[in-house]
């Protein structure tokens, strides 16, 4: 089963949209690092829907509830076990098109891989509600790489084809200023102006996720299957509505020359670095020093409230469906914190294998 990610920092994944809870296991979590819910809470927050993009109804609470790993404030080098429970699920449309093969869901796959034994509540299992739990692991990753000077910064570079000029650090840092969590606050307002209109045509919209680690040290990865990038990109392909990942210059690499897309070494302060960053900070599968920089296609919301043909899976019958549950018109926004913490939870792995990190905090 592929609910576990990680080697020395270990998160397990559970629950389900409309199951009783959904939570995070971390195993591998050094003895000593001040917690409590309050931090944790903190970044699940940030995933909450923001009503003025008119995202789902739903209302969940998201209060996190540390089961295990923690006393006195600190965790003990126990597994860490924390849930949020499912408390506004509201099943009854679910019940009446069970049978409808949702486009764009996991709906088909699930049903052929379990044999109709899953949970097709939400969306169960393949749901973004199970993304809590990646962010209440991102909080605990947060707070380790605090101790070592780096730091990740995630944020909307794109929505519905509206690009977002390039800002500085300090933009970026206050992208929980506006609801689209972009930096470029011109390009912000068309992005909201365009997920207000999709709703109104009973449509969605996707986008693209950018990532930034700074002050990474030279020398994480595990060629040649472990590789920084591969591990990163297995983390964000995690994410439900993820579909493209890509690092640096990207695939707009391809269509440059060797003399445009090398980065060129230069010596700044005994230090060696690169010129340019087209490789993303990453050379064979190995940080480079630079600055990691990833970023991450999220699909339009599948649910959509026009209507769509599709297939009666019981009849074996062609169909139509009219989706009315409560979805996000947008879930990019909502998916700034998932990408921000399985970047975390994945530099955080490779700092533990580095030593980077102690086992013990003191």
């Amino acid at each position: 089963m592929g609910n576990t990610l990680g080697k020395n920092f270990k998160i397990t994944s559970f629950g389900e949209s409309h199951g009783k809870c959904v939570g995070i296991v971390i195993d591998g979590c050094p003895a000593g690092l001040p917690l409590t819910e309050k931090d944790i809470q903190a970044d699940l927050d940030k995933r909450k829907p923001d009503r003025e993009i008119a995202s789902t109804k739903r209302a969940e609470e998201d209060k996190v509830d540390i089961l295990s790993g923690t006393f006195h404030g600190q965790t003990t080098g126990a597994p860490l076990c924390m849930v949020v429970w499912n408390s506004n699920a509201d099943s009854d449309v679910y019940e009446k098109t069970k049978d409808l093969l949702r486009p764009g869901h996991a709906d088909f796959t699930a049903f052929i891989k379990y044999g109709g034994f899953n949970d097709y509540r939400g969306g169960g299992r393949f749901s973004g509600r199970i993304t809590a739990g990646f962010v209440m692991a991102g909080a605990v990753a947060r707070k380790l790489l605090n101790l070592t000077g780096m730091e990740i910064l995630a944020y909307t570079v794109e929505i519905g084809g509206i690009k977002a000029e390039p800002v500085n650090l300090a933009d970026i840092r206050r992208i929980d200023k506006n609801p689209v969590k972009c930096g470029d606050l011109k390009a912000a307002e068309k992005m909201l102006d365009a997920i207000l209109q999709a709703k109104k045509e009973g449509d969605s919209l996707g986008g693209v996720i950018e990532a930034m680690v700074l002050n990474v040290p030279a020398g994480l990865g595990e060629p040649i299957f472990d590789t920084l990038e591969g591990d990163i990109a297995k983390a964000l392909f995690a994410i439900p509505a993820v579909k493209g990942v890509e690092f640096g210059a990207g695939f707009v690499a391809a269509g440059l020359k060797g003399s445009q897309n090398n980065d060129r070494f230069v010596v700044k302060r005994d230090k060696i670095s690169t010129e340019t960053n087209n490789s993303g900070g990453i050379l064979g599968g190995i940080s480079d020093g630079m600055p990691i920089v990833v970023r991450a296609a999220v699909k339009p919301t599948p649910s959509i409230s026009r209507k769509q043909n599709t297939v009666n899976i019981s009849k074996m019958g062609n169909a139509e469906l009219e989706i009315q549950g409560r979805h996000d018109v947008c879930v990019v926004p909502r998916a700034v914190p998932v990408v921000f913490a399985m970047m975390a939870v994945t530099i955080v792995d490779y700092a533990l294998q580095s030593r980077l990190i102690p086992e013990v905090i003191k």
